[in-house]
């Protein structure tokens, strides 16, 4: 398994990375020319810029099984297609009983958009405490088939989640 973050302008990083560090999960970020970044933790991956390239190449290196964390629903959907987990930086699940419907809303907003002249909207200022929760929640759902220690005799779930204790 392995986490996959479309990191350009996302402010998540460096949760995603404590999270995955913890449990020794390789991490690579994403990003173009535009966006260079640095990490200590994870492999950084700069694409030349171009409309979709830093997506185009983050689901040509995603498989089975492997956490993909972007804001881009599209890429959501592909990442989905391939059998990986895919959560929006706000700590929101991408499902398929859930990514037709987000798509759909997607493009009826951008027509709206385009019909009133305005092309920005604002996101949300804090996503922190939301994608703790949704990195706990993936922990549960996905993390499990890890072994626990055997000299533990507290529930897997609690094991697991003693991490995030000093994850603020």
């Amino acid at each position: 398994m392995k986490i996959y973050i479309d990191a350009d302008a996302c402010p998540v990083v460096s949760i995603a990375e404590k999270v995955a560090a913890k449990f020794q999960i390789p991490v690579t970020l994403l990003c173009d020319t535009n966006h260079i970044l640095q990490s200590d933790y994870s492999d950084v991956i700069v694409v030349d810029a171009g409309a979709d390239a830093v997506d185009y190449k983050l689901i040509s290196l995603c498989t089975k099984d492997d956490v993909v964390i972007t804001q881009d629903y599209g890429v959501a959907a592909m990442a989905l297609g391939k059998g990986a987990a895919a959560i929006h930086q706000s700590g929101k699940w991408y499902t398929n009983d859930n990514i037709d419907q987000m798509l759909m809303t997607r493009h009826l907003n951008k027509k709206a958009r385009r019909a009133s002249h305005k092309n920005h909207v604002k996101g949300p200022k804090n996503v922190q405490r939301k994608m703790i929760r949704c990195l706990k929640s993936l922990l549960k759902n996905y993390w499990l088939k890890f072994p626990i220690p055997e000299v533990l005799n507290e529930p897997p779930i609690a094991y697991y989640v003693s991490y995030f204790r000093d994850i603020k």
